[in-house]
């Protein structure tokens, strides 16, 4: 990948000349944050002079003060709730005026607002899910200080969980740089299909999307590296005459020879560079030089597995048993925004003990983490939800699945796919619709569907809520 270190701060200017291609700045330093409401913070005029300087991940909540009387409760550990906003002021270069501009949240609890220059973005209920707006349109260039995203985090209904959630910009932003025809968020797709000793068939899918003013000829131009860095493998597809304002599926097949296989306890890791071409049509590419700019770069893992009813899991041919824990998303006493080497350290404890596979009770955990199991070869079953729609608290996720359930899976599903630890998903924890099998099967229907779409190489489960009294096994749901 073409990066360009941008290192964007409060009052900095981002360097003119950038290289063609996707870039991705941090974008956690120089926010400032209140813990209270405010009245127009959303606006760019408005004065944050006296507001805290904070870096994010930032889990508010963790600092205090706990006291019994707290919503939150006991399982919320008495931590306080109520509205944290954050806003931070940078500057685009002049010359990224014609590139396509977008900011990526890992996570933000909850009920989160976002705006630009005092434009609403959007608003996504699940704290635990990542998502993307485009400023494009809505940014500007070249001056210092010229820009303005404020993010107003409302968690003050309570309780609306099982355990303690933190608050805030709690995981990490970036801002992305695209060319006018680039990767659509998340598409880029990387699977092995046919694994063994001798070679490895890689399958590449990606979608490309033309927001540029003209039909654009492209291609997709595809390099596999080793976790040394040598090249492995390489592919280009055909080329595509993809009309402005519109997108295209590219997919390309690799053959690499002698793979390192991907393994518990051995995260051999590939990465893919998927660049675009020029497809030599009636038009150039996004470049002036019509050359290739870089639109995505993945980290997979090259390994088999499958499940037998009668045998159980197997990983690259050979018979394992899956010994697995549960882990929250917090870090304990540091709270929800968890230094890495924290996941590390208990990781590392848990392997000594015999653990080689982790559920992450019961959510989508932060990207960082999913990397960290991937470097570290453990299996993950990545679970969604703790409820549907009856209710374990009275403002927990319920409130929202009906409109939300499907996009938030959807979402967690395209971010998570590359990592080869994932071996499951969930769909639900104890879920207390089942008792009412009409309803729980269809909604159960529609989630497996959602997460096939999404990603049809990994099965779906589900952690039953005393299935010998809602009749799971009868009734047909264990059977989904």
């Amino acid at each position: 990948m073409s990066r360009f270190s941008i290192a964007i701060l409060a009052a900095a200017l981002l360097a003119p000349g950038r290289l063609p291609g996707t870039q991705t700045a941090a974008f956690d330093a120089g926010w400032r944050f209140l813990k209270a409401d405010a009245a127009g913070a959303e606006k760019p005029e408005f004065d944050d002079s006296g507001w805290r300087a904070v870096d994010v991940p930032h889990d508010w909540s963790i600092e205090g003060p706990f006291d019994a009387k707290n919503a939150t409760g006991a399982a919320g550990g008495f931590s306080p709730a109520g509205v944290g906003w954050y806003r931070k002021h940078f500057a685009l270069a002049a010359g990224d005026a014609g590139g396509r501009v977008f900011i990526e949240f890992d996570g933000v609890m909850a009920n989160s607002d976002v705006w630009i220059n005092g434009y609403h973005l959007g608003r996504r209920p699940y704290g635990y899910a990542s998502f993307e707006y485009e400023l494009t349109g809505h940014v500007n260039f070249g001056a210092k200080d010229a820009n303005v995203v404020a993010v107003r985090a409302d968690n003050v209904a309570q309780p609306a969980s099982r355990w303690y959630t933190g608050a805030g910009i709690y995981r990490h932003v970036r801002l992305l740089l695209e060319e006018p025809v680039h990767a659509e968020h998340w598409s880029t797709f990387v699977t092995t299909p046919k694994v063994s000793a001798a070679e490895a068939t890689v399958w590449v899918e990606s979608r490309l999307v033309n927001q540029s003013e003209q039909a654009r000829s492209v291609k997709l131009q595809i390099r596999i590296t080793d976790s040394r860095g040598g090249p492995v493998g390489s592919a280009e597809t055909g080329a595509q005459m993809v009309a402005a304002g519109k997108s295209a599926d590219f997919a390309a097949e690799i053959t690499v020879k002698n793979p390192e296989r991907w393994d518990i306890g051995h995260g051999a890791l590939y990465r893919a560079e998927v660049g675009v071409l020029d497809g030599g049509g009636a038009t150039r590419g996004s470049r002036a030089d019509g050359g290739v700019h870089t639109a995505a770069t993945v980290e997979f893992g090259i390994r088999e597995f499958h499940f037998d009813a009668d045998t159980g899991f197997w990983l690259n041919g050979i018979n394992l048993k899956i010994k697995g824990v549960a882990m929250h998303h917090d870090g304990g006493a540091v709270g929800a925004a968890v230094p890495l080497r924290v996941w590390q350290r208990r990781l590392e404890l848990l392997r000594q003990i015999g653990v080689n596979a982790i559920r992450t009770a019961h959510n989508p955990p932060a990207p960082d983490f999913l990397a960290l199991c991937d470097r570290m070869g453990f299996l993950v079953m990545d679970e969604m939800f703790d409820c549907w729609t009856v209710a374990k608290n009275p403002y927990d996720y319920h409130l929202y699945f009906n409109e939300w359930s499907k996009t938030d899976t959807r979402d967690t599903v395209r971010r998570d796919r590359n990592h080869p630890s994932i071996i499951l998903y969930s769909a639900g924890n104890e879920i207390h619709d089942t008792p009412k099998a009409d309803l729980a099967k269809e909604i159960l229907s529609g989630l497996v569907a959602v997460f096939h779409a999404n990603d049809p190489t990994r099965p779906v489960t589900q952690a039953l809520f005393r299935p010998n009294v809602s009749h799971d096994y009868d009734d047909g749901l264990a059977d989904m």
